[in-house]
């Protein structure tokens, strides 16, 4: 029984390993008329529903809850906003339409270089589609709900309209499941466990519970109960992409679920907490109330620009730095900004009762502690993070520096070739290492291998 599943889980490894089978004859041909039928869809969608939006968000949004209007309109309370910072409906329309455009362009262009590098395989047509769809279907599907908007002049217009409503609306019901199978096999395009293909349809029951009436509807679920529904849902297509990546991924791989994983929590852990510190501070009258189009796009802008990179396979090996320099500005930023707000607030309570109010003092001595504990703080984190999540690096780093401190003091060459023999084994970890000394000039070799190995 062992060994069968050590067999098993050696043939998933291989399989996993292999990349990406090419598709050929027939089966290439069929899967790239199903790619054009479906970005053709796309963009009659996008083309027609970019104006039914410049429409829809002049209009206010009676409903408080949201539930029959777009994510980019505005409520009765933001328009009143517009209009006291002077911001007629045409401009916010402009406004909203050019960060739509940007995040849809970026989409497009994603999905287009995919087909263009990897149209001779499913998953490269796969995530390539799926891009398009979402630019095509806008974020939030934006294009698509804002489609009703136009009412048709002749029973011809209508006939196309209604048939292009349809197919929107299958593509927006395949979107989501669409998006949990490619959870489950990116980044080779195969079920890795094999039984991973339950995630998918978890996203298909989820979104049939999105379209049941009350109360069945997912948005009427007790708090709890929706809270383990998300965590089996996206918590089991994430789980399937950690079982990839410890125990069946190549080195490749490895550093495409990367790129994957950090586009993703860059959203999850950086743009979301913002925006929710953002509507912390936003105030009655606060340009803030009016960022819905703003924040919409960087909500997905980490995300395609980290596929497209995980899938074309550019400069993949920089993902480290990258993640490692995220971390480390990410936290020296919270820590200088936790202190900076500590020394203001407690140094104005200090100073009101022996010189009286004085922002200014307050503020120039906040500003040159925070100035002077950047260095010793951006050191400290570096080496933290170095030994948690970089220990490999981390132990050589320390090793050569050892060994440059002793390097000086070595006379002996017998002596000092064994170390420097040791330390690449133990700093770079190769295969196979020789270490070949060049002997006095004019010498000749007496047949014993000029170095040692």
């Amino acid at each position: 029984m062992a060994n069968s599943r050590k067999k098993q889980a050696k043939e998933t490894s291989t399989a996993s390993t292999r990349g990406p089978q090419p598709l050929r004859g027939w089966g290439l041909v069929i899967a790239r008329i199903i790619w054009a039928a479906i970005a053709f869809t796309d963009l009659i969608v996008l083309i027609l529903g970019v104006p039914a939006l410049t429409i829809q968000v002049q209009k206010p949004c009676l409903d408080l809850t949201r539930a029959t209007c777009s994510s980019l309109q505005l409520l009765p309370t933001q328009m009143a906003t517009a209009q006291f910072l002077g911001i007629s409906p045409g401009a916010y329309a402009v406004y909203t339409v050019t960060c739509d455009l940007l995040i849809t362009l970026l989409f497009l262009i994603v999905g287009a270089l995919i087909f263009w590098h990897k149209s001779n395989d499913w998953m490269g047509l796969f995530v390539s589609s799926l891009l398009i769809t979402f630019g095509g279907l806008g974020a939030d599907l934006v294009h698509t709900n804002a489609l009703p908007g136009l009412l048709p002049s002749s029973n011809l217009i209508f006939l196309i309209y209604d048939f292009l409503s349809i197919l929107s609306g299958a593509l927006s019901l395949l979107v989501w499941p669409a998006l949990g199978l490619f959870f489950c096999t990116f980044p080779d395009g195969r079920l890795v466990p094999r039984w991973s293909w339950i995630f998918p349809c978890l996203f298909v029951v989820q979104f049939v519970f999105y379209l049941l009436p009350s109360p069945w509807n997912f948005q009427n679920w007790p708090p709890l109960l929706q809270l383990l529904e998300i965590l089996l849902v996206y918590g089991g297509s994430v789980g399937a992409q950690f079982y990839r990546y410890f125990f069946v991924a190549s080195p490749l791989q490895r550093q495409q679920i990367k790129w994957l994983a950090f586009g993703f929590g860059l959203v999850v852990f950086v743009v979301l907490p913002l925006e929710n510190l953002l509507q912390i501070l936003n105030g009655p009258h606060s340009i803030l109330q009016l960022a819905d189009p703003f924040t919409l796009m960087f909500d997905y802008l980490p995300i395609p620009l980290a596929i497209g990179v995980a899938l074309l396979r550019y400069r993949l090996w920089d993902i480290d730095r990258v993640i490692n320099r995220t971390l480390v500005y990410g936290l020296l930023t919270l820590i200088l900004a936790g202190i900076y707000l500590g020394l203001v607030f407690s140094g104005e309570a200090l100073l009101v009762g022996i010189v009286g109010k004085n922002d200014d003092l307050v503020i120039v001595g906040s500003t040159l502690i925070v100035a002077i504990l950047f260095q010793p703080l951006r050191r400290g984190i570096q080496n933290g993070i170095d030994r948690r999540f970089y220990r490999q690096k981390y132990d050589a780093q320390r090793t050569l520096k050892a060994f440059s401190a002793t390097l000086h003091q070595q006379t002996d060459l017998a002596q000092l070739s064994e170390q420097i023999v040791v330390i690449v084994q133990e700093t770079i970890q190769p295969a196979h290492i020789s270490l070949w000394l060049r002997g006095p000039v004019g010498k000749e070799s007496d047949g014993a291998p000029p170095g040692q190995e």
